[in-house]
């Protein structure tokens, strides 16, 4: 029992509307695809990357989404909106992990995935499947 405890802590789930699984992160920001490729990853320091180890954006610690030429592409704030750099409402990564379009509409599921990373994978970045 104390294994599966472990194991749930240590990845979590991204899901689409459907509930079908299409990426797995680890508590390292490993990201996973369904099949359990590696395509991407979330460092420490904010930064974003492909699975080849590139950089393609950086995280900032207000919420500002940057690609890989420091350009912001996009903001998520606090309480889960998420704005291009526009300051256009996307969507919103509400605080049970449901992911929705500026209408609504759920896109997907992110349960227990910090709301930046959520924002990250269904807003601004396309992983490798």
């Amino acid at each position: 029992m104390i294994l599966s405890i472990g194991l749930c802590q240590s990845q979590q789930i991204i899901q689409n509307s459907s509930y079908g699984t299409s990426f797995h992160v680890k508590s390292d920001g490993t990201i996973q695809n369904n099949s359990y490729g590696t395509v991407g990853y979330f460092k420490n320091d904010g930064t974003i990357q492909d699975k080849n180890y590139r950089t393609i954006g950086y995280i900032k610690n207000d919420g500002t989404i940057q690609d890989n030429s420091y350009r912001t592409v996009g903001y998520v704030k606090k309480d889960g909106t998420i704005q291009n750099n526009s300051y256009r409402t996307l969507g919103y990564v509400k605080d049970d992990g449901t992911v929705q379009d500026g209408n609504y509409r759920t896109l997907g599921y992110a349960k227990s995935i910090d709301k930046t990373w959520a924002a990250v994978v269904f807003f601004f970045f396309k992983f490798d499947k």
